[in-house]
C-alpha cells in the first residue's frame, strides 16, 4: 500500500466515524420533538406534569384511550393526557401532553398540537 494510498483511506476512516458520532447525537427524527422546539405552553405543562401538578383545567390527567391507535398499544389507563394552552383561544384548544406510565417519573410524553391527529414524542 502506497503512502497515498493509506492516507486516504484513513481519511476515510476519519470521516466514517464523524459520520457515526454526527447521526448519533443528530437531531431529533420527524416523530420526535426536542423539549426546546416545543410551544413555550407546552414547556411549562410539561413542567407541572414532572411536579404532579396543580393543573388549570379540570380534565387534566384524564386516562387517555388512545382509541385512534397512534401510540404504542397499552392497556387502559396507562396514557393520561393534559392540556396545553394555546394563546388567543377561550376553550382548551387542540394541544396536549400525552404521559405514559407515571407521568410525573416515566419520562415518557408525547404533544400533539392537532387534537391527537399526530403525535411526536417528546425528547429530553
Amino acid at each position: 500500500m502506497t503512502a497515498k494510498s493509506l492516507k486516504s483511506w484513513l481519511f476515510f476512516l476519519a470521516g466514517l466515524l464523524l459520520c457515526f458520532q454526527v447521526f448519533a447525537k443528530g437531531p431529533v427524527s420527524p416523530d420526535e420533538i426536542a423539549v426546546t422546539q416545543l410551544p413555550r405552553e407546552a414547556r411549562q405543562t410539561l413542567l407541572l406534569i414532572r411536579q404532579g401538578g396543580p393543573f388549570p383545567y379540570a380534565k387534566d390527567g384524564a386516562v387517555f384511550g388512545n382509541y385512534e391507535g397512534i401510540l404504542p398499544r397499552r392497556k387502559r389507563g396507562y396514557y393520561h393526557e393534559y392540556t396545553v394552552p394555546t394563546p388567543g383561544k377561550r376553550n382548551r384548544g387542540a394541544r396536549r401532553i400525552v404521559a405514559g406510565g407515571d407521568p410525573v417519573t416515566s419520562g415518557e410524553y408525547y404533544y400533539t398540537d392537532d387534537h391527537y391527529s399526530t403525535f411526536k414524542r417528546i425528547k429530553e
